[in-house]
């Protein structure tokens, strides 16, 4: 229970890497604030670990909506201790086949929307003189990948940001880090090239979300004199 008495906040918590961190936060002893659009997802999810989870339902990329976000999470739960933003969007493929509109709602939600949303939080966590921020990046961040020029420069430009962000605000105790795996067995794999996907999953050239957020939660709870800056990892199998 290294998470015990902690509040923490997750986006896109419904599905995927930011169900499997916020549940991973839960079984470590937070009470986790799951963000997301799906109220039905949320609902059963609240059903199913009770008041621990204080679901909140949210559509980030309407700009009104998406500006409610800290004031609703400290109505609810009253403070915020960790900061997991997680939401995003995938576009793949080659970049002359991209529709403008799907290139436009990635960059929005993951770009604009994490640093919207961490601009929001800090306020609160540099008064408090405490705080966690966790930012999904992506291995894309760090190596050019070359079937999602799209994708790869949102990451690109989200590990710069998690990087000059973290220098600006550790003098306050706030630790501010990435996390960025290789390809992760959720629904935006469907939005990979057939044959890339077919390959992967063939040679085991993918990670599990859960053990995803085993990371994300040591991340968490190393000492506080401790910063884990961006943690990159992806299955063994991937340079195959």
């Amino acid at each position: 229970m290294d998470l015990e008495g902690k509040i923490a906040a997750v986006t896109g918590a419904a599905a995927g890497i930011g169900l499997a961190s916020a549940e991973a936060m839960l079984t470590a002893g937070a009470r986790v604030v799951m963000v997301d659009r799906d109220e039905a997802t949320l609902e059963s999810l609240r059903s199913k670990h009770g008041e621990a989870v204080v679901p909140l339902v949210l559509d980030l990329l309407d700009a009104e909506s998406c500006a409610t976000l800290v004031p609703r999470i400290l109505e609810e739960a009253g403070r915020l201790d960790i900061f997991h933003a997680n939401a995003g969007a995938y576009v793949g493929g080659d970049l002359v086949d991209a529709d403008n509109s799907a290139i436009d709602r990635m960059l929005n939600l993951n770009v604009n929307v994490v640093m919207k949303n961490v601009h929001d939080v800090l306020p609160h966590m540099i008064q408090r003189g405490s705080g966690d921020i966790i930012v999904t990046s992506s291995l894309a961040a760090h190596y050019p990948t070359p079937w999602e020029p799209v994708y790869a420069s949102s990451k690109w430009a989200i590990n710069c940001f998690v990087q000059t962000t973290r220098r600006q605000v550790f003098r306050h105790g706030i630790r501010v880090g990435s996390i960025s795996p290789g390809p992760v067995v959720t629904s935006l794999l469907s939005e990979w090239p057939a044959e890339k996907l077919k390959e992967a999953m063939e040679t085991g050239s993918v990670l599990q979300a859960n053990e995803v957020a085993e990371v994300i939660v040591f991340m968490l709870t190393r000492p506080r004199g401790m910063t884990i800056r961006d943690v990159v990892m992806m299955p063994t199998n991937f340079d195959l």
